[in-house]
């Protein structure tokens, strides 16, 4: 079953806004949001939640205040500063625990407890598009990788009980654990980028990324307009590397109104900027093997 992840490298090109596009264009398929440190495509497409999972990873510890002797061992040993000690009491601050179980071992009254930290949900959700599988991180939260990686299996286990042939998948900004975790068997990534010295820094990175996993990939340039010369820059990079240009999309205000009105840009102006969109849906679908087109 084809899977289909849209990058960015960095934040703010456009991928969410093209994403809820393409959601809105593709037919018989799963959508899913990687993004789960700052999900955001729930904003344009308003799921319905029709169930919901606790999403545990790692582990903190907790001091347990009736085994505790004050010794001050853990607070001596933790090299992240996360014990305190406030009139007397001890106490762990779990923003500062890194899981390391240094004090649960060294303690010598066994008063460290160590379960397993809640770090998030995960959700499956109905939208105006079809299904949807979406997460959110707590705060301050780690494992966003692991995480991702139960998004995916999730999707591909409803992808194939809904009988659907086609996951799209809104990937996390950047190059880290969440994006690598998103790139995993995946068949297709696409880049949208922006003509700017950092856009193509960080689309050079996700090509990196996309060529140590052998991943094939298409880039789109959006708002190209605003920017001739890093756009070409962006081109020849692209040729330089063997890597299909999908398609150029101008600065358009459309995208603005789209996002203020919670609407797909392709339903906000389906006849405009849409029309370019669609085109842009043609090409991805056309590289990725996928027999659909608008």
């Amino acid at each position: 079953m084809p899977e289909i992840v849209i990058l960015s490298g960095k934040g703010g090109t456009g991928k969410t806004s093209l994403t809820a596009a393409f959601a809105h264009l593709a037919k018989n398929k799963v959508l899913c949001d990687l993004d789960v440190d700052a999900p955001d495509l729930h904003l344009i497409l308003k799921p319905e939640n029709l169930e919901t999972g606790e999403f545990f990873s790692g582990n903190e510890a907790i001091i347990n205040q009736n085994l505790c002797t004050g010794c001050g061992i853990c607070r001596d040993m933790c090299r992240y500063g996360a014990v305190s000690v406030t009139n007397g009491v001890f106490g762990i601050n779990p923003i500062k625990c890194e899981g390391c179980k240094v004090c649960v071992h060294f303690c010598p009254a066994g008063a460290v407890d160590f379960p397993q930290r809640h770090c998030g949900q995960w959700r499956v959700s109905e939208t105006r598009f079809g299904a949807m599988v979406h997460a959110q991180l707590f705060p301050g939260s780690e494992n966003s990788g692991k995480l991702v990686t139960l998004l995916k299996r999730k999707s591909k286990e409803l992808a194939k009980a809904k009988g659907r042939e086609l996951i799209i998948c809104d990937g996390a900004p950047g190059i880290g654990c969440p994006v690598i975790s998103s790139l995993s068997g995946a068949n297709l990534a696409v880049a949208v980028t922006e003509p700017t010295p950092s856009g193509r820094h960080d689309l050079l990175r996700v090509m990196d990324l996309c060529r140590h996993f052998r991943l094939p990939m298409g880039v789109i340039v959006n708002k190209w307009d605003i920017n001739g010369e890093e756009t070409a820059l962006v081109e020849d990079l692209c040729a330089a590397r063997g890597v299909r240009i999908l398609g150029r999309l101008p600065h358009d205000p459309a995208v603005t109104g789209a996002m203020v009105q919670g609407l797909a840009v392709t339903e906000f102006d389906p006849a405009g900027f849409g029309r370019l969109v669609k085109d842009v849906f043609n090409e991805v679908m056309d590289l990725a093997g996928v027999k659909q087109s608008v």
